[in-house]
């Protein structure tokens, strides 16, 4: 099992990159930038390649509504080129609230965008001459469009690879089942190992059902919060505080997916309770409802016994490379979790 981290999108990036660094020579495989309405993470992308060797570069994740397709394109192939074919192009749909309350955009068809964006992404790789037409996207315009001098164009500059990773972070059935067909690539939240076949046991079988034979099997990143040692017990509420931003904080009532997936694991009326405080400004209450069965289940803080049933529970489930949140005071502390974890999971 591979290992990747997710980086924080507020903070000291300098910083951040001095620890990307030193969990690098550790042998972490892949670092997630993350992007929401602070920096954009494609400057920080290229910057980390810059001062990187090894490890893969990932947006995660770069909103789909934000940029046009071909730039999308264009992007991922830049940072691939700065980082020597690192890159891994993470999207995802992000939020009404952040679509058309930070952007002015429109928030619909998350899963025919995505669709045909990647789609796109590909041709545009590929150096082939543009010419897309789909319910979301054309290119060119027609010449009865716009001032009608759109022509097909390929990419100037040949990309380092024929392909730039994909990775999709997908909650809904349908576009799990999209991710599962096109992408190379899944990035969910609240990956509850014991509960992932009943929650997308279909929609991901569907999804397979459909994949292209010549495609490399999907990539699935998941994880938790890992801190490894004896009588760790206690922190395993390091989780709490975003858990009830996401179940309580991401969205409106009635349109918070993050909220539907944990409610879907058995959690209806703890899912409803986190929301009703969250949202009347109670945050340390809603954190304090979490469930410690549901804290339990998808962290991985405790004694190494411990951590390695939960990373075995995961791969069984299908998980691919571990994205841990490596929890420590200091970047020693940290890289030294990292190491252990290593340790454990050859061992699986």
């Amino acid at each position: 099992m591979k290992i990747s981290t997710q980086l924080g999108y507020s903070g000291n990036f300098l910083e951040t990159v001095r620890e990307v660094q030193e969990l690098e020579k550790a042998g972490l495989d892949l670092a997630w930038v993350a992007e929401a309405y602070g920096f954009d993470a494609v400057s920080l992308m290229g910057y980390l390649a810059a001062k990187t060797t090894t490890v893969r570069i990932a947006s995660g994740i770069l909103p789909i509504y934000t940029r046009t397709p071909t730039l999308l394109a264009m992007t991922a192939a830049g940072v691939d080129a700065l980082s020597g074919g690192r890159a891994v192009l993470g999207l995802g749909a992000s939020g009404p609230q952040v679509i058309e309350g930070f952007h002015g955009i429109e928030y619909d068809a998350p899963v025919t965008r995505t669709r045909e964006i990647i789609e796109i992404c590909r041709q545009v790789w590929k150096r082939d001459r543009l010419e897309f037409k789909g319910k979301k996207y054309k290119m060119p315009l027609g010449p009865d469009e716009g001032l009608g001098l759109g022509k097909p164009l390929k990419m100037i500059l040949p990309p380092v690879r024929d392909e730039v990773p994909i990775a999709i972070a997908a909650l809904g059935e349908k576009s799990v089942e999209m991710t599962a067909e096109l992408a190379d690539g899944w990035l969910p939240v609240f990956y509850y190992a014991e509960k992932v076949k009943d929650r997308w046991g279909a929609a991901l079988a569907a999804g397979r059902a459909k994949r292209d034979p010549n495609r490399a099997p999907l990539e699935v990143f998941a994880g938790s919060a890992v801190a490894i040692g004896e009588g760790l017990e206690p922190m395993r509420d390091i989780g709490r505080p975003m858990a009830a931003l996401y179940i309580g904080g991401m969205g409106a009532r009635g349109k918070n997916f993050y909220n539907d997936v944990f409610a879907s694991y058995g959690y209806e009326a703890e899912a409803k309770e986190i929301q009703d405080l969250y949202l009347d400004g109670k945050k340390q209450e809603a954190a304090m409802a979490v469930p410690k069965s549901f804290i339990e289940a998808t962290t991985l803080v405790g004694p190494e016994g411990f951590v390695k049933d939960r990373l075995t529970a995961l791969k069984e489930s299908g998980v691919t490379t571990l994205n841990a949140a490596l929890v420590g005071n200091t970047i020693e502390e940290r890289v030294q979790t990292l190491d252990k974890l290593r340790n454990i999971a050859e061992k699986i």
